[in-house]
């Protein structure tokens, strides 16, 4: 059985520009009252041919010209080539590329300066400890660089989170579904709906406000809206779900293998097999295998009338379920095949001891899951974190009240609920527990 399991991204958004900070090019020095300057290594730990280390903040330009003095800042967004040295002892720490970017065209909105040296150990510690001595220069937190870009408004919320799945992104399926977040379709959509239920909003305030006066004409209400487990030949074995996650041709899912669905001969495997219909009511996929050498068994024969038949209409919650019914141990039939039964339905042959049939199932599989999952390249965004689909259902649940209400001020109220309930996806609600959260996870230098 299967669960699928999704992972989506963002990406630095053209939000509004906020005033920038810090330095003019050329200034050099820090902005009087001005915030601290960070700085961290921004790619992979570790020997490689090229590290970046940057930083962000009103010191940045400061901070390039002390450690490639007496050298102007560069030209902006342009990389040069450049000597880099200890600003206190003169010490020659490498030859690199840099490269500035003034605020507020920058990732974070702030000045920022980007450092690409040689990927020794001892380069990049030499470089690190140059930036430690710049006054106003700190190590940076983890995720304070998206911090900052969220701050000045460069991402939002959910572009944000984006980014991080990218990140995290393991499969192909996650990797292009976390583009699309970055590019800030989720968000985009919140906002187009926050927007009409703002006008809602102000028809029914202003109805409340006017409607005396005949000003306003009816029907306000209407324009708002590895392995895992011992296995054994003996019956019964498998007791407990064992669960694995797998990766199918680029689709992340669950893989829940549990007890067979047969009268058990003691209490432990009768809650094995209640635990197994129990998952069966979850899945989203159904791989049902039957021995193909014994389909006339009375086992079988329930099995079919049980799962496979019902499976195919509608599961308890309403839904539909899709299943695969795979008969295995094809290598013990004679060369017609199984025999043919009328209340047989279309089935997958498969061979466990030999192989023969795997690819077939395996792509029946891939098929089944696109229809599950859906292409994550196309179609509307998929909610990919609980924190959506909690906003969303509240939004939903508010207009639900919305739709019901007989009274203009509870009406209004349902409205503001449901437009709240968008701002803080897109925006966090300025709750700081909830954007410590989602940054915490933000490796140091992103």
């Amino acid at each position: 059985m299967w669960r699928r399991r999704w992972t989506l991204v963002a990406r630095a958004a053209r939000g509004p520009r906020s005033p920038r900070s810090g330095t003019r090019q050329g200034s050099g020095a820090p902005a009087p009252g001005s915030g601290a300057t960070i700085f961290a290594l921004s790619s992979g730990q570790g020997r490689c041919g090229v590290a970046v280390i940057r930083t962000s903040g009103p010191a940045s330009g400061h901070a390039l010209r002390s450690l490639t003095a007496p050298r102007d800042l560069p030209p902006s967004r342009s990389a040069c080539l450049r000597l880099l040295s200890d600003p206190r002892s003169g010490e020659r720490l490498d030859r690199a590329l840099v490269l500035w970017f003034p605020g507020p065209r920058s990732f974070t909105g702030e000045d920022c300066a980007e450092f690409h040296v040689h990927g020794g150990p001892a380069v990049v510690s030499g470089v690190l400890q140059a930036l430690g001595r710049v006054p106003g220069l700190r190590p940076a937190e983890a995720g304070e660089f998206t911090r900052r870009a969220f701050a000045h408004g460069k991402l939002s919320l959910t572009e944000v989170e984006g980014l991080a799945d990218l990140i995290h992104a393991e499969t192909e399926a996650q990797r292009r579904q976390a583009l699309r977040q970055l590019d800030g379709e989720l968000g985009h959509l919140c906002r187009g709906w926050a927007e009409t239920l703002t006008k809602a909003l102000a028809h029914v305030e202003a109805y409340i406000d006017f409607g005396e006066d005949d000003n306003l004409e009816e029907g306000v209400l209407e324009r708002g809206r590895k392995p895992v487990s011992i296995v054994s030949p003996e019956p019964g074995t498998t007791r407990d779900v064992l669960e694995a996650p797998v990766d199918l041709a680029g689709f992340p899912a669950l893989l829940s293998d549990t007890a067979g669905l047969r009268e058990g001969v003691g209490p432990v495997e009768q809650e094995g097999v209640r635990r197994a219909r129990q998952r069966l009511e979850q899945a989203d996929l159904i791989l049902a295998v039957l021995d193909a050498s014994d389909l006339a068994s009375p086992s079988s024969c329930n099995f079919l009338d049980t799962v496979v038949g019902p499976a195919g209409a509608h599961s308890p919650n309403g839904s539909s379920q899709r299943l695969l019914l795979v008969l295995n141990k094809s290598d013990l039939l004679p060369p017609g095949g199984p025999d043919p039964s009328p209340d047989l339905p279309p089935y997958l042959l498969l061979s466990c001891l030999s192989g023969e049939g795997l690819d077939g199932l395996l792509e029946a599989l891939r098929k089944e899951l696109a229809e599950v999952c859906g292409d994550p390249s196309t179609g509307p965004p998929l909610l990919t974190r609980t924190r959506h689909q909690h906003h969303l259902q509240g939004c939903l649940d508010a207009l639900g009240h919305y739709k019901q209400a007989t009274d203009l001020a509870l009406a209004a109220e349902a409205l503001r609920v449901a437009r709240g309930h968008l701002a803080r996806l897109t925006g966090g609600g300025g709750t700081e527990e909830i954007l410590d959260m989602i940054f915490r996870d933000f490796c140091v230098g992103k």
